[in-house]
């Protein structure tokens, strides 16, 4: 009977919560760039960051375009991931607020989170490092979708096909 209320309220969230992201106003490009540098200690010209979503989430990757020579923005990039997973697992949301606002689709909701809903689990990769975000909730998979849209929406989504690959399976 919990699972049943859960979908139940999952489905009446993502119905309201879509409509919300129709009206939620794009942030011009330049502007969305610059909060984004200066919230982030790695150079964003040298970075591509991706958000694929997942059967229970989604993986954020951020990883440098040249990795050759760049030892120093792979450190960057996975320091400030760390620091991010231990963040949202408090459930700070202020990186994300001050850059896109706190209006952004599914952030609300991610905030209702208690700590044990919503896992985030870092990665370092060779050229960057991710975060894989995942829930059994289907009202928080819903909300990271959300989130992970208005990201790619955002900030693009460039194509990593290596890293695509090994995380649209079922499982996770």
């Amino acid at each position: 009977m919990k699972h049943f209320i859960l979908i139940v309220i999952g489905l009446l969230l993502m119905n309201a919560t879509a409509r919300a992201q129709d009206k939620a106003p794009a942030m011009p490009a330049g502007e969305l760039t610059q909060r984004m540098q200066q919230a982030v200690p790695y150079r964003l010209d040298q970075t591509v960051q991706t958000f694929t979503k997942t059967v229970h989430g989604g993986v954020q990757h951020v990883i440098v375009k040249i990795p050759e020579n760049n030892e120093a923005q792979i450190r960057l990039i996975q320091a400030h991931l760390r620091k991010t997973v231990e963040q949202l697992k408090k459930g700070d949301f202020s990186l994300t607020e001050g850059v896109h606002g706190k209006n952004m689709p599914g952030l609300t909701q991610l905030k209702l989170a208690e700590p044990d809903d919503i896992r985030y689990e870092y990665k370092a990769l060779k050229n960057g490092a991710q975060i894989h975000y995942s829930s059994e909730y289907p009202q928080y998979v819903q909300a990271l979708h959300e989130w992970f849209v208005a990201q790619s929406r955002a900030h693009g989504n460039a194509v990593v096909p290596e890293h695509e690959r090994h995380h649209s399976a079922v499982t996770e």
